[in-house]
């Protein structure tokens, strides 16, 4: 079976050129692959609510179970979702050069760090940075499937614009080229005829995959690993609320050598006088009634300890300790610290540094041509603030690191030493002396 023909279709239900059309010569593949306006959007912004029908199958999909986004509303999920999401995106970050190039030979290196600065800080006319990057961590701790558009505007002053993307809607050639200018995802859009799916180019679109592997295409979401623990724990959940409000009942009342005639009766005289009246019932019976209990009738019957196990398997799959979500009764004063900079280490700084080089690999380097400048986020070296002045100011005292280094790496610009002061306004002079001489 040819993988490659669905691709193929679809692409030519669009228009668009395939490798072997474009080799061949089509006259109609250049004006069919005519790119869209500068800096405007090719992606829709939900195509799910456009669509909430079944989607056709055509690229390959990444087969995620619908019910993955109810799950993420959930408290225990949202609880460890908002953890890594919101202290990612709330971190301070900072644009500046690769540590292998010279500020001095990057011509303008200054200007085009404020610039990559100004245009992340307003990505597009409705998200800021935080906004949108939470919509893509979003995605990529449900399905392994973040994703973000980029295109170029043509503006020197806003060179690009980024938007975000379902990323259960896109679709993902296997048998992409390599080619940075070639297709190699599409996004089903649910409509009808030829806009079912939109193709876009690899320097068009940030794909963010989470443990990523050799087998498939797609990444593999936390969400996704705690599948069934979070099926199994919903199921618990509410088996044990109908349990606590009385809507399970545990027992019955066995009546010894009774005809059907005072059974009915029994039953009607509970149901009308005693039965959520709060009387005490009383029974005249040759022999006394029986309880026969079906559970023991204390916390045990509500599961708690199997719904505890549950809560833990989710953390672990979103690499967090189960302090994290609730669960505290392990936890003592010596190993509290320990365990949050554990989280900080395996579950915040991975995904932070994942985001970051596709930043930098892909929006600056691969779509705009600027490889010599990087994406860094500036809290990933320490949890503890005093922690992390401590260590810097003893690289600073050992001579490991300069003061404009230190400054650098907080995100600040660097000083102007005196002796350069003296040499700008030297040459500021000067200039202005060649001035007056030339009028």
């Amino acid at each position: 079976m040819n993988i490659r023909k669905p691709w193929k279709h679809a692409l030519a239900l669009l228009g668009a050129a395939t490798p072997a059309r474009r080799r061949a010569g089509d006259p109609g593949a250049a004006r069919r692959e005519e790119p869209a306006p500068p800096g405007q959007r090719r992606t829709l912004a939900l195509p799910s609510v456009l669509a909430p029908c079944a989607l056709p199958a055509r690229a390959l999909p990444k087969p995620t179970p619908a019910n993955l986004r109810k799950f993420a509303e959930t408290p225990v999920v949202r609880r460890a979702i908002n953890l890594i999401k919101d202290r990612v995106a709330a971190m301070d970050w900072q644009v500046r050069l690769k540590r292998h190039h010279d500020p001095e030979k990057v011509a303008f290196a200054v200007k085009r760090a404020r610039i990559l600065r100004h245009t992340l800080e307003f990505p597009n006319a409705s998200d800021s940075f935080r906004t949108l990057m939470e919509q893509t961590i979003e995605d990529a701790l449900v399905g392994g499937f973040g994703a973000i558009e980029m295109e170029l505007t043509g503006n020197p002053g806003k060179p690009f614009e980024l938007w975000p993307v379902d990323g259960a809607t896109i679709r993902i050639d296997p048998q992409w080229d390599g080619s940075p200018d070639s297709a190699r995802f599409a996004q089903a859009t649910g409509l009808a005829g030829t806009g079912s799916l939109i193709p876009l180019q690899d320097q068009q679109l940030i794909y963010v995959r989470m443990n990523p592997r050799s087998h498939t295409p797609f990444g593999l979401g936390p969400l996704e690993v705690a599948f069934e623990t979070v099926n199994a724990f919903l199921s618990a959940h509410r088996f044990a609320g109908k349990l606590a409000s009385n809507a399970v009942v545990q027992y019955a009342l066995w009546l010894n050598e009774t005809t059907p005639a005072q059974h009915e009766r029994l039953i009607r005289w509970w149901q009308d006088e005693i039965e959520g009246t709060g009387r005490v019932p009383l029974l005249s019976t040759e022999q006394k009634p029986e309880v026969l209990r079906f559970a023991t009738g204390t916390d045990a019957d509500l599961r708690l300890s199997w719904q505890e196990f549950l809560i833990r398997m989710v953390a672990n799959a979103f690499s967090l300790p189960p302090v994290l979500l609730g669960l505290e009764q392990d936890v003592n004063r010596s190993t509290a610290a320990e365990l949050l900079d554990e989280a900080f280490r395996s579950a915040i700084v991975p995904l932070a540094r994942l985001i970051a080089e596709h930043l930098t690999r892909d929006l600056f380097a691969k779509r705009l041509g600027w490889p010599e400048f990087e994406f860094v986020f500036n809290d990933l070296d320490a949890t503890d603030e005093m922690q992390e002045v401590q260590m810097q100011t003893a690289l600073l005292a050992a001579g490991v690191l300069t003061v404009n280094e230190v400054r650098a790496m907080r995100g600040l610009a660097p000083l102007i030493t005196e002796r350069e002061v003296h040499a700008t306004i030297a040459v500021t002079d000067h200039e202005t002396q060649e001035e007056r001489e030339s009028e």
